[in-house]
């Protein structure tokens, strides 16, 4: 996957000069914090949910961060989760620097989420269904977890009938984030979104991202 090479090397150089202090694997979320005071949130992603203590195979706290990094192109989505906290981790201190959108303005602007828009969410965010039934939007969504929607049926509206697509960040740890973006129409407006988010835009510029909106620990 691009996006996970383009993460890795992105993150290499910062990555080399620091070490896992805690890395904490949740049923919903993860987190890692790292010797330079960063704390990185992603949600955990397992293949399959049937057990409650799935561990890592070692213990990286302690370690080179570059020994979770380089997880990001594993064949694990579990592995791809620890090392997504990281890379949030990482990003900390730029993170924090970014603006807060509580009220979503910043959002509705940036995807011009207008009355009637047609929009496909990738990912049941609750608190965003509400807002954009509200504003009277047509909307299409996916979400495996809750079994909501068919993938084919919804790659079908996202080429030719979607105006805006908001997909949550795990979709890097499934790896099918490049996937969904190969059926978008040439015109969509995009956001990636959740507290997964790493928010950085260089990564993403080979995909057509307008927004980034993710969670920062305080």
């Amino acid at each position: 996957m691009l996006l996970n090479d383009t993460l890795y090397r992105f993150f290499l150089d910062n990555a080399r000069k620091t070490k896992i202090e805690h890395l904490s694997i949740g049923l919903g979320y993860s987190a890692v914090t790292t010797s330079d005071g960063g704390i990185g949130l992603a949600g955990t992603y397992f293949d399959r949910k049937e057990t409650c203590s799935p561990g890592p195979d070692e213990d990286y706290e302690g370690m080179p961060a570059t020994r979770l990094l380089k997880l990001i192109k594993s064949s694990n989505a579990l592995e791809r989760t620890m090392a997504l906290a990281l890379i949030n981790a990482l990003n900390y201190k730029e993170a924090l620097l970014l603006p807060e959108d509580s009220d979503n303005t910043v959002l509705c602007d940036t995807l011009d989420l207008r009355e009637g828009k047609r929009v496909a969410m990738v990912g049941y965010f609750g608190p965003l269904v509400k807002l954009l039934n509200k504003k009277k939007s047509k909307l299409e969504i996916i979400d495996e977890w809750r079994h909501i929607g068919q993938t084919q049926d919804f790659y079908h509206k996202l080429g030719d009938w979607a105006q805006v697509l908001i997909m949550t960040a795990t979709t890097i740890i499934n790896n099918t984030t490049e996937e969904i973006f190969s059926h978008t129409g040439k015109n969509i407006r995009a956001a990636i979104i959740g507290p997964s988010t790493p928010m950085v835009s260089e990564p993403f510029k080979h995909l057509p991202v307008c927004m980034l909106a993710g969670t920062v620990p305080l």
